[in-house]
């Protein structure tokens, strides 16, 4: 492994320790978005352009770094920007982000890991290489699994960068306009004084809804298996 290829990422894992010593993760909270809306408001009706890409800066800065944030992230997006220019703003930023440590994570350890690895993951990943977008999908459109993790997954698993970009894109679109739909509506919330928690997005029908978006991705891979069997 040359020091070209561990360079990125050496700087990347630099960047994410002193985010995190510099405690920049406190303020992706529902509570800094409240106590700094007023400035945030007056930012982007002021200076629309600028903060819309202060905005995908900042959302790709923080899915690079893998900075437990993202979520509040969205709904930042929503409330600022509205639920259409939000959404947009948004997936720009997630997919831009996504990108930048996928590529870092893949030059870096992807070669290595595969040369090394075992019957089992060389199994796995001979497996997700050939339908690797439709399981990138699935894992994009249902919120149950991390988004750093699904950013490093297929970069050690070998996915090629295109389908990767796509199959992000495409994937985080449903989640992101719930999310700065929802977004969209602290306003209210925020001037009645009320409390909003995390938890409180995640409604049942909202997660079924993900859910069956996130199997359908799947079949694909089941009619393929099928034939398969069939032949």
């Amino acid at each position: 492994m040359t020091l070209r290829r561990l360079l990125p990422a050496a700087i990347l894992l630099g960047l994410i320790g002193a985010a995190f010593a510099l405690g920049l993760d406190s303020y992706l909270t529902l509570d800094a978005l409240r106590d700094n809306r007023k400035v945030l408001l007056d930012t982007v009706n002021g200076h629309p352009v600028v903060a819309g890409l202060a905005y995908i800066a900042a959302y790709a800065t923080v899915v690079a770094l893998s900075l437990p944030g993202a979520l509040v992230m969205t709904l930042a997006g929503g409330f600022l920007f509205g639920v259409a220019t939000g959404s947009i703003l948004t997936a720009i930023g997630a997919t831009a982000g996504a990108t930048v440590l996928f590529v870092v994570a893949r030059s870096a350890f992807g070669n290595v890991l595969r040369r090394k690895a075992g019957p089992f993951l060389a199994r796995m990943a001979e497996g997700f290489e050939r339908d690797a977008f439709s399981y990138l999908l699935f894992l994009r459109l249902v919120p149950a699994f991390p988004f750093w993790a699904v950013n490093l997954a297929p970069a050690l698993l070998g996915m090629r960068l295109t389908p990767f970009v796509a199959a992000t894109g495409l994937g985080i679109v449903p989640g992101t306009i719930v999310f700065s739909a929802f977004g969209a509506g602290l306003g209210e919330i925020f001037d009645a004084n009320g409390e909003v928690s995390l938890k409180d997005i995640f409604s049942p029908t909202m997660l079924a809804g993900l859910i069956g978006l996130g199997l359908l991705a799947l079949l694909p891979i089941g009619v393929r298996r099928w034939k398969a069997r069939s032949n």
